[in-house]
C-alpha cells in the first residue's frame, strides 16, 4: 500500500501489521521509502528499533542513567559513563555466566537487586576472598554458579 500526505513530495510505502490477541487489537503501521521486503523491514528494522528503546529504558530505570541532577556537566557526564559501564558489565555477565539460568534474560534492575543488593560478610586474606552469605539467601545457588563461571572464564 502507498500513501502520501499533502505535505509530502512523493508517496511512501506503508507496511501494516494487524494483530489481534486476548488483549485486543494491536495494529502497527510503518511508513518507509526503503526498498527491502515488508517482512525484513518490520522484523529486522522496526522491531530492532523497539528492542533498542527497551535497552535504553533498562539502563535509565535499572542503572540510574536518567539521573542528571547536578548543575555541572562533568558530574552528569560521569554518571552517564558509570551507568554505561554498569550496563556493559551486566551484558558481559549475562553472556559469560548467566546462560541456562533463571536470570539469563533478566533486566539489569533484576540482576542488580538479585545479585548485588544482598547482605554478606566478605573476608579477605592473602590467599583468597571469602564471601559468606546468610543461609536464608534465596539466590545463593545461582550466585555460586555465576561466581564459578566467572572465575573460570
Amino acid at each position: 500500500m502507498h500513501y502520501a500526505a499533502k505535505s509530502w513530495d512523493k508517496t511512501r510505502r506503508v507496511i501494516i501489521k494487524a494483530e489481534h490477541n486476548r488483549l485486543g487489537s494491536n495494529p502497527r503501521f510503518v511508513v518507509t521509502n526503503l526498498a527491502q521486503t515488508d517482512r525484513y523491514l518490520y522484523e529486522k528494522i522496526y522491531c530492532a528499533r523497539g528492542d533498542m528503546e527497551n535497552r535504553i529504558k533498562d539502563q535509565q530505570l535499572g542503572l540510574f542513567a536518567h539521573r542528571a541532577s547536578s548543575h555541572r556537566w562533568w558530574n552528569n557526564q560521569f554518571r552517564q559513563l558509570l551507568s554505561g559501564l554498569a550496563y556493559v558489565l551486566f551484558e558481559g555477565m549475562r553472556k559469560l555466566a548467566l546462560k541456562n539460568t533463571p536470570l539469563e534474560k533478566a533486566s539489569p534492575q533484576t540482576l542488580r537487586l538479585t545479585l548485588l543488593k544482598i547482605g554478606a560478610v566478605i573476608v579477605r586474606n592473602t590467599r583468597r576472598i571469602k564471601i559468606m552469605m546468610s543461609s536464608a539467601c534465596p539466590h545463593q545457588d545461582i550466585f555460586r554458579t555465576i561466581a564459578l563461571r566467572l572465575n573460570t572464564s
